[in-house]
């Protein structure tokens, strides 16, 4: 019994201690509380943290956008002339 009350009592302290262990008097304001871990820099841009994405790579989606809704704009003209949906632009 003593020993489960010491051991519920060590349970307890380590709990409040990691609760109090952060106290969020760091923030820049209201709900806005992150700070860099220690070692890593507050800005990531141009430190050797930054992953230096690839502009093409990034740009895939966009292009890929561009190019359904130039295929749903001839399915659209098509429909409208001839009444019979299409899915296959190449069938156009």
């Amino acid at each position: 019994m003593k020993n489960s009350l010491k051991m519920s009592g060590l349970l307890a302290a380590t709990i409040s201690f990691s609760v109090q262990a952060y106290d969020g008097t760091n923030c820049k304001e209201p709900g806005n509380c992150w700070e860099p871990k220690p070692g890593y820099p507050a800005q990531v841009a141009g430190s050797k943290y930054d992953p230096k994405h690839d502009p093409n790579e990034l740009n895939k989606q966009s292009q890929s956008i561009k190019e359904m809704e130039a295929r749903n704009q001839k399915r659209w003209e098509h429909l409208n002339k001839t009444g019979e949906f299409v899915y296959d632009v190449d069938e156009i």
